[in-house]
């Protein structure tokens, strides 16, 4: 079997090499596939810009402190304050400055998006690589357990189990935000494992004595990098919007630093009648920001795994 497998299929990813290639080199092949996917986001100028966008706001979530010079739980200030000097874009009805929270609450929204998204997709690629895989009684049961799942309207299970739970802690939300959010991505990545699954690659691998999981963990699931890449940060914003709802419905703990506790308690304030409209601006400008952030990333997976698009 030869060192680097091509895949021609829309969702592969182009020239994957297999584990162990090239050791001669002395750059293992892990790094040396990284450094081809940077590069080649880093060419798609939409991709560009939502990376840089995306350092940003993790560097904003990481040098909160340094960012942002007041606490974002103190209360020592007048509350409806206007923008001045000393509250950059006011203060809440609490008195709260609303630049600290907003810098603050980076670091809930990204911890939401990143653990959430990435919950789903592991789930996504455990159900879809099975089912492509082992076609038959395997693969109907799953995509009937899935099919039904998705009939199920996430936010509103979210919210009842949320409640019956009745825990303030963010982890819970990012767990329930996490198992809801896989069965899309699942319906993607049994479809593209099913074509893979009859590639000459596979095929040789299996007449070799090969075990099927073997087979699919190493043959076909690198062939998919690019796929996954891209449910994950598609299950990363739908995850940024379900915890954003949620924390705007108040369901979770409303004293926690998060955009969507931003807009809540601007809700509970009446921000449009005290026309402190920074209160309602500011975050949902951060969470479009962050959104068009991930969707951009898209693009450039896209172009990764389909060389038509890729830009000239």
């Amino acid at each position: 079997m030869s060192d680097r497998v091509t895949s021609a299929g829309p969702g592969s990813t182009i020239g994957v090499e297999r584990p162990g290639a090239h050791r001669g080199l002395g750059v293992p092949t892990s790094i040396r596939f990284l450094g081809r996917v940077v590069a080649t986001l880093w060419d798609n100028t939409k991709a560009r810009i939502g990376l840089i966008i995306l350092f940003t706001l993790i560097a904003i979530a990481v040098f909160a402190p340094l960012i942002a010079q007041q606490s974002p739980l103190a209360h020592n200030f007048v509350p409806y304050q206007n923008p001045n000097a000393v509250n950059w874009f006011g203060t809440t009805g609490n008195g709260q400055d609303v630049f600290a929270q907003l810098v603050y609450g980076t670091r809930v929204s990204l911890l939401v998006s990143f653990v959430a998204g990435a919950i789903a997709t592991v789930l996504a690629l455990l159900v879809g690589l099975v089912a492509g895989f082992r076609p038959g009684v395997v693969d109907e049961t799953l995509m009937y357990i899935t099919n039904q799942y998705m009939i199920l309207p996430g936010l509103v299970l979210i919210i009842v189990v949320s409640t019956y739970v009745q825990s303030e802690s963010i982890w819970i939300t990012i767990i329930f935000i996490g198992l809801t959010g896989w069965p899309t991505g699942a319906k993607v990545m049994r479809s593209q494992a099913a074509t893979l699954r009859t590639s000459d690659f596979v095929s040789a691998a299996v007449l070799s004595g090969e075990r099927l999981l073997r087979v699919a963990f190493r043959e076909i699931l690198p062939n998919m990098t690019s796929l996954a890449a891209a449910s994950f940060f598609g299950a990363a914003g739908a995850a940024l919007s379900a915890s954003v709802g949620l924390e705007f419905l108040g369901i979770g703990n409303p004293n926690t630093v998060a955009w969507g506790n931003l807009l809540y308690w601007a809700e509970q304030d009446n921000a449009l009648l005290s026309k402190q409209i920074l209160l309602l601006l500011a975050p949902g400008v951060a969470i479009a920001i962050l959104a068009v952030s991930f969707a951009f990333i898209n693009f450039g997976i896209d172009a990764l795994s389909n060389p038509r698009l890729r830009e000239r």
